[in-house]
């Protein structure tokens, strides 16, 4: 180990126990909401632009996740663009997130929510807008020190967090810039919103089980697809959920 990795380390593992400690209530709200959807029959989405959506890779279809669990994609907004600047480019295009939700299944009563550490492009902003217009609740994972730091970039001048209700907001305690960690530079190193935002959804995707289980509800968690049995677990949660399921 070097001295850069020993900050990451401690740097790191501070911003997890100040979101296990200080985010606990956000995190309650928030899994209360989506398994209350799940519960009562909507569909639940999760939805980042850019290196944002690797979180939402990291909440659906995978071994220990929820079947119910539906990623929003769209190619332009997607790391694997290119060129790759293009995403960047997509996300201050105002109606873009529009035609996003047209083309989705989203309708009133699911739950929607939205990955975005600067809080600040009309991907997010706008798409927030028009979901509540539809009826869809609406929740984010931020950075709040990040989004207070820079201004609007969607035309209406708001910021993600305030077109949000604020009790569906999670802080990721983010650094200004994503970066974490001083190299001597004026530009820091390495970014820490994929770990916090994977840590803060594997806690709402065990806050909903045991929401479930407390509603006599089994909860619908994939199995390996490596384990012996795992395929055919997944395969009837696949059939059982399918008319919740939008990523087959």
């Amino acid at each position: 180990m070097n001295d850069y990795t020993e900050a990451f380390y401690g740097h790191i593992t501070k911003m997890l126990d100040d979101i296990y400690r200080g985010e606990d209530n956000k995190i309650t709200e928030v899994s209360a909401a989506m398994a209350g959807c799940i519960m009562n029959g909507g569909n639940v989405f999760v939805f980042g632009p850019g290196h944002a959506g690797i979180v939402t890779e990291d909440f659906f279809y995978r071994a220990g996740g929820l079947a119910v669990i539906n990623p929003l994609f769209n190619p332009c907004l997607a790391p694997t663009i290119r060129p790759i600047t293009l995403s960047t480019d997509t996300e201050v295009l105002p109606g873009f997130a529009t035609n996003v939700l047209k083309e989705s299944p989203l309708k009133a009563g699911d739950f929607l929510l939205i990955h975005s550490v600067a809080a600040r492009n009309p991907i997010v902003v706008e798409m927030a807008i028009k979901a509540r217009e539809m009826g869809i609740l609406v929740g984010a994972i931020i950075s709040e020190k990040f989004a207070h730091s820079v201004t609007s970039k969607d035309p209406s001048g708001k910021m993600l967090y305030e077109v949000v209700d604020e009790k569906l907001i999670i802080d990721n305690h983010g650094d200004i810039g994503d970066s974490s960690i001083d190299i001597g530079m004026k530009q820091r190193a390495v970014s820490t919103s994929s770990i916090t935002g994977t840590f803060i959804v594997a806690n709402i995707v065990l806050n909903i089980c045991k929401i479930l289980q407390e509603n006599h509800v089994e909860p619908p968690v994939f199995a390996s697809s490596n384990i012996d049995g795992g395929a055919e677990i997944n395969d009837r949660l696949l059939k059982e959920y399918k008319d919740h399921i939008f990523y087959m």
